[in-house]
């Protein structure tokens, strides 16, 4: 009997082992399936995100002569309705970390989405400028948020591959004002030839945007790995998968609990700050006024449309290349100075030839337009964690729209007053010189927790 009793010990606890090791497998499994299926929708809601921040803005553009001629604005005025986007962006990106740490990023870009849906529903619908700029101020806070949370969501999902998924968000982003540009010109006049039809069709491609942020409002949506808890005997694995568990939490837990940093205090966080707010000054100078500029070329205005979308095409493929490329430099300087030198070209040959060489022009602007995925990237990489991104993000894109507020309404106004396109091409020239510089500045290997650390 007693030779018998460590046979029978182990047969008796055999099976609960067994049973204990079977079951921590299945959750494991289970926590995989879970973070792989949260993994592909958080990708979608990113993708179908990134499309909608700038059909608001280009599809104005396109028929900004229409809305002109219906709403009875001066060139001022016009100028004016071009510079909402970055005044909105400044204002109210600056609450999207607050946002965050109170209901979640998800959340916030889900109410995001809506928000750029009604807003662009009912402007066109409103009645007089004031109704109309009142929806675009709708629609434009929804991208404020959405704009300073997509890098810190990427930055919290991603840590490991920021630049491929920065790519992705940025491809998505410029197919979007590319695709806006190019054929609202076109629905419009198969719909019936309203600008208001026009403008509002953009609604519906928000409103597939919602979807797939719906699951990370109120935490419908667990953490990958929380289940692992229930789990006991393995101390080590529990602790690492705890650790990937905290950094690939959803979307809707990516809140900032780390100390606030004084981004005032930051050099590179002003550097990164100023060169956003004149790459944004030049992107927003181009998708507002260069559709009018070809127009009063003489070019037509569907091939005038086809020629802004070229430009806003053009970040397509080189957004998803320069992120990785610049993910792979210690300094991103270089890339800087290559991208002001194709914008200081496209700009002389505006001014020379506009009509002549057209398509040269809008392919080179369109390469100087894609500093954004790379201020973009910058942002990931000048700050180590998750919370400093989100601080970093806020403040550069915040104090960067608010710093490009003036240029498209001066262009406007120049325009207006002089009667010709020289010298707010002269300006646009102007500006890429201290764009080239503070850039190259970004550029270098720091990040903002060494500067600006209380």
């Amino acid at each position: 009997m007693m030779g018998l009793m460590p046979s029978e010990e182990t047969r008796t606890k055999t099976p609960p082992t067994v049973r204990s090791s079977a079951a921590h497998d299945s959750g494991k499994a289970g926590g995989a399936s879970t973070r792989a299926w949260t993994l592909r929708l958080l990708v979608l809601g990113i993708v179908l995100s990134a499309l909608n921040l700038r059909p608001a803005i280009t599809s104005l553009g396109a028929l900004l002569e229409e809305v002109r001629d219906g709403l009875g604005m001066s060139g001022s005025v016009a100028g004016l309705l071009t510079s909402v986007p970055p005044l909105c962006f400044a204002v109210f990106g600056v609450t999207a970390p607050q946002l965050a740490r109170r209901f979640g990023a998800g959340a916030v870009v889900c109410a995001g989405m809506v928000a750029i849906a009604t807003g662009l529903l009912i402007r066109p619908y409103a009645g007089g400028t004031a109704g109309f700029l009142a929806g675009s101020a709708l629609a434009l806070m929804g991208i404020a948020v959405s704009n300073v949370l997509m890098p810190v969501i990427v930055k919290h999902w991603f840590p490991d591959r920021v630049g491929s998924m920065t790519g992705l968000y940025s491809m998505a982003l410029a197919l979007g004002t590319a695709l806006a540009a190019a054929v609202t010109v076109p629905l419009t006049d198969t719909l019936g030839g309203s600008w208001q039809t026009g403008l509002a069709l953009w609604a519906g491609l928000a409103v597939a945007a919602v979807l797939p942020w719906l699951p990370f409002v109120r935490g419908r949506v667990t953490p990958p790995g929380a289940e692992k808890a229930a789990h006991d005997g393995h101390p080590v694995q529990d602790r690492e998968e705890t650790t990937s568990a905290q950094a690939s939490a959803p979307a809707q837990h990516a809140r900032v609990e780390a100390p606030r940093l004084r981004m005032a205090r930051s050099r590179t966080a002003w550097a990164l700050a100023v060169f956003f707010g004149l790459q944004a000054t030049a992107a927003y100078i181009t998708m507002g006024w260069m559709a009018q500029i070809f127009r009063d070329a003489g070019v037509p205005a569907g091939t005038a449309g086809l020629l802004l979308a070229v430009t806003m095409v053009m970040g397509v493929p080189l957004a998803f290349v320069i992120p990785r490329l610049a993910t792979r430099l210690p300094h991103q300087g270089p890339i800087v100075l290559a991208l002001g030198v194709c914008g200081l070209v496209g700009y002389a040959g505006l001014y020379l030839a506009p009509a002549a060489g057209a398509w040269a022009w809008a392919v080179l602007l369109g390469i100087a337009n894609c500093a954004f995925p790379l201020a973009l990237t910058m942002v990931g990489m000048r700050a180590r964690t998750g919370p400093g991104v989100a601080q970093l993000s806020a403040f550069a894109q915040s104090t960067g729209y608010l710093i490009s507020i003036p240029g498209p309404l001066l262009v406007g106004v120049l325009y207006q007053h002089s009667g010709g396109w020289g010298l707010p091409i002269a300006l646009m020239s102007a500006l890429m010189i201290p764009q080239m510089v503070v850039g190259f500045l970004a550029g270098r290997d720091r990040t903002v927790e060494d500067e600006a650390a209380r």
